[in-house]
């Protein structure tokens, strides 16, 4: 089976107690078995659960550390899991998420980064918010798809700079509103698809006959409600009419109104008729949220059902139906000119008909199609990942070589930052008991050239030649087993092509560095299937969590890990070396590198910068110097002298 035929194994992290019905959860919920009805496997975290939810949690999360695929169902039902915590805090009549707490993050920690998933996908994941969490511990391809339409003053102001880090996580963002889209683009550039809730494909029944039958979504908040009872106080007395309520929990509706109006009123529960089943049926549907808790999934399934909206002006509602396109609008909190709108439906048959017939024009997905879009985008993720397998055969035969140490990654005085001669390096590598070094010169490749020439003269030494290039605007990349030299300044795009022209490989360096110039995250996606290896660790920098951020990346894109010194010194030689078989020639090499073993070893990153500090600043540059007796540098783990390089070829 191919990898675009195999099922997905997928987690959906929702903001709210699974217990919340509706809204999110109820987005969540429909996608999720729909995905799961084709093949695949679907978990859901959410917070909170109760104890006994939280402890069958805990013990499905022990099952991880002995098979990481335990909790992998293929086609079966999406199972719930209760992670715990988040306390709901009031945000005026509609509940918010408190910060997750420490156990949830450890269970959260225990899934993701235990379990083997392709995908997570998570909603809403503004800070403070169990969704944020799991952006933290990911390592898998995540995917964000936003629903708030109003701004969060502490994620958008105080917790901006690091939302920014944990959105740049997101391998695609969605958004189920274009105000949704409207209010992430101010704060959080980037690119976003829309795929707002879907629908039930139902037939509209309404009729011309009888009362006018108007239908309410009780998911609102407590005051939409009370608005909606007050217009239906001021219809007109001649107006004939009925109401109803679709209530998840029909036994906890209640309201005090005139027995004249109570008496057209009924109260109806997914048990007795879903609400698809009653937007067809039924003339007008009210929307009357002041934006709390908007449904603006039941406002679109008002326009598949045929039923006409009537809503207030927030955003939500007002980019579903325009104004007099496909419903009518109300200012928000006015009983008056929602009695009115109201009104006119009932008295004028006619505009009905015309608004309905819009309706019935206007493209809206069904959950079906909307999952086939969401499937869609989680295979063409999945597809950018690099596949695994490489050269068994291959790196069978290397394994029966001896081992060698390399560093991918040095400088010598060819870089216009270095003032180490090429023997002084080669001796220091020698001395430190390397069998192979890359000299990644910033965009020169003389200096890997001559080094490949001096070392000649040894069995026990090769040179990688290679060049760190600096690209037009989007950072630098390095070539490995290069020929010539490629020019600095051109695209990233041509910087690659040039190295694959050459044979060599491209090998992106301390990807995340952010005091580094580095590719973002958008321009690392334009080129990750040309990627062939990633730095995951660099000495030099600075802020450990930038090495950590390129493990992730590599990790879920399944590029092979590398690491290199990326000293400017001769001291600094030997502060992280990769394990491999010899090889000869970048194929060989490659294969080698997907069994490489990355050890690091303590340097003071502060004394190194001092040497190079003292070497190279306030003093003008030298010429590339010749040493007629080179010596290695002090410091490092020397080794014994003598021939590895003919009983590695053996």
């Amino acid at each position: 089976m191919t990898d675009s035929a195999k099922p997905l194994s997928i987690v959906q992290f929702t903001p709210f107690p699974w217990s919340e019905r509706g809204g999110i959860n109820g987005y969540v919920e429909r996608v999720s078995r729909e995905l799961a009805g084709r093949g695949h496997s679907v978990l859901i975290a959410a917070p909170g659960g109760g104890r006994g939810g939280i402890d069958e949690t805990r013990e499905a999360l022990a099952s991880l550390s002995a098979d990481p695929e335990a909790l992998l169902a293929p086609g079966e039902e999406p199972r719930v899991l209760s992670m715990g915590g988040g306390v709901g805090l009031p945000r005026g009549s509609r509940k918010r998420q408190a910060p997750a707490s420490v156990d949830v993050g450890n269970r959260v920690e225990a899934l993701l980064g235990t379990g083997r998933f392709d995908l997570v996908h998570v909603h809403d994941p503004f800070l403070p918010s169990f969704s944020s969490t799991a952006l933290r511990h990911s390592f898998s391809l995540n995917v964000g798809t936003f629903h708030e339409t109003e701004e969060r003053p502490f994620a958008t102001q105080v917790a901006r700079p690091l939302l920014e880090v944990f959105f740049g996580r997101l391998d695609a963002r969605t958004t189920s509103s274009r105000a949704s889209a409207k209010l992430l683009n101010r704060y959080f550039p980037g690119s976003y698809e829309l795929t707002p809730p879907g629908v039930e494909p139902v037939a509209p029944a309404q009729g011309e006959g009888g009362p006018l039958r108007i239908a309410f979504c009780e998911a609102e908040e407590p005051g939409a409600l009370r608005l909606f009872l007050r217009g239906l106080r001021k219809l007109p007395a001649g107006l004939d009419w009925t109401a109803t309520i679709h209530a998840e929990s029909p036994g906890e509706v209640s309201f005090r109104v005139a027995r004249e109006i109570r008496d057209r009123i009924k109260v109806v529960g997914p048990d007795q008729v879903s609400l698809a089943e009653l937007l067809a049926a039924s003339h007008v549907f009210v929307a009357a949220s002041g934006g709390p808790r908007p449904v603006p999934a039941a406002v679109r399934q008002a326009i598949a059902s045929g039923a006409v909206p009537v809503a207030s002006t927030i955003g939500r509602y007002a980019e579903l139906i325009g104004d007099g396109q496909r419903g009518l609008l109300f200012p928000v909190g006015d009983p008056i000119t929602l009695a009115g709108q109201i009104a006119r439906l009932g008295e004028d048959p006619a505009l009905r008909a015309r608004l309905r017939a819009a309706d019935g024009a206007a493209e809206v997905e069904t959950w079906v199609e909307l999952a086939d879009r969401v499937e869609g985008l989680y295979r063409r993720l999945a597809a950018r990942r690099h596949d695994p397998t490489g050269d068994p055969a291959l790196r069978a035969r290397l394994r029966g070589r001896s081992l060698i140490d390399i560093d991918l990654h040095m400088h010598t005085d060819h870089s216009s930052d270095c003032a180490t001669p090429v023997e002084v390096l080669i001796e220091t590598a020698r001395d430190r008991g390397f069998g192979a070094i890359a000299i990644t010169d910033h965009n020169e490749v003389s200096g890997a050239l001559a080094a490949a020439e001096a070392a000649r003269r040894f069995d026990d030494i090769k040179i990688i030649v290679g060049e760190e290039v600096k690209t037009a605007e989007q950072g630098e990349v390095i070539g490995l087993f290069l020929k010539e030299r490629i020019p600095k300044g051109l695209t990233m795009a041509e910087t690659v092509a040039e190295i694959r022209r050459q044979g060599g490989l491209v090998y992106v360096p301390h990807p995340f560095d952010r005091l580094h110039s580095v590719p973002d995250y958008e321009h690392l996606l334009e080129i990750v299937d040309e990627i062939d290896l990633m730095e995951v660790f660099n000495p030099r920098v600075a802020i450990s969590s930038f090495n950590e951020e390129a493990e992730r990346f590599a990790r879920k894109y399944r590029i092979i890990p590398a690491a290199g010194s990326d000293s400017h010194v001769a001291q600094g030689l030997g502060a992280v070396r990769v394990r491999v078989p010899d090889f000869d020639g970048p194929e060989e090499f490659l294969e080698a590198m997907r069994e490489a073993e990355i050890t690091r070893r303590h340097k003071n990153l502060v004394y190194v910068q001092a040497l190079k500090f003292i070497q190279t600043t306030g003093r003008p540059k030298a010429a590339k110097r010749t040493v007629a007796d080179p010596k290695a540098v002090r410091g490092g783990r020397r080794r014994a002298r003598g021939s590895k390089r003919a009983a590695s070829k053996s």
